[in-house]
């Protein structure tokens, strides 16, 4: 075949299977690298939209594997969410606590906010140290570390002593660096845009 000669369809689709046998090749010998499996800590932090829904999206894969799941809310109050109602009508495989009003934003009580992250915590530590559980869902941890109403060496304490094989999601802006330090997986989530900067408020199905 000249050099000028376009390929042939057999050609193209020799080469391309060619291609994929070394892709496959390489991956498979990666993967027979990695066989430990253990509980991860998992941080999803960042501006962008979509902490929260990737770490109910874990949750939702879980219950599709029978794991029983604890979530904790550290901020969000008792409003009706869609993943609160859809999660409540698994009650055998999910305990999902909101710590109450959330955050006293109007009052600026900052006493109530600190006893209620606390009072949030001892659920979650309780969560935590249960074996039954294989993932604890902690959302929105970051935003009463970043406000200082939990100190942070206590927090890294406990997820370093977790079970071996418990899996632990905290989301949230502005991470510490303590929490990324000891996280298994982190990921940031990045704004690029958002409707809310264009006047249109918070929706159904989106973002509760």
């Amino acid at each position: 075949m000249s050099e000028d000669a376009p390929e042939s369809e057999e050609e193209i689709n020799r080469r391309h299977a060619e291609k994929a046998a070394k892709r496959k090749a390489a991956r498979d010998r990666m993967l027979a690298t990695k066989t430990e499996e253990r509980g991860l800590i998992i941080l999803h932090t960042g501006t962008g939209k979509g902490k929260s829904t990737a770490a109910f999206g874990l949750v939702l894969r879980c219950l599709g594997h029978g794991m029983r799941v604890g979530i904790v809310q550290f901020v969000k109050g008792a409003w009706s969410t869609g993943e609160r109602t859809v999660l409540s009508r698994f009650p055998d495989l999910v305990t999902m606590r909101a710590m109450g009003e959330g955050f006293t934003w109007e009052t600026q009580d900052r006493a109530r906010d600190i006893a209620a992250a606390r009072a949030a915590w001892a659920l979650a530590k309780a969560m935590i140290a249960d074996p039954g559980y294989r993932l604890v869902l902690l959302d929105e941890l970051n935003i009463v570390l970043r406000y200082d109403y939990l100190p942070v060496e206590e927090v890294v304490t406990a997820l370093r002593s977790k079970p071996r094989d418990l899996h632990v999601v905290v989301t949230g802006r502005n991470a510490k660096p303590e929490l990324i330090e000891i996280a298994d997986l982190v990921t940031e989530m990045r704004l690029v845009k958002h409707p809310f900067r264009a006047g249109v408020k918070a929706q159904a199905g989106i973002e509760f």
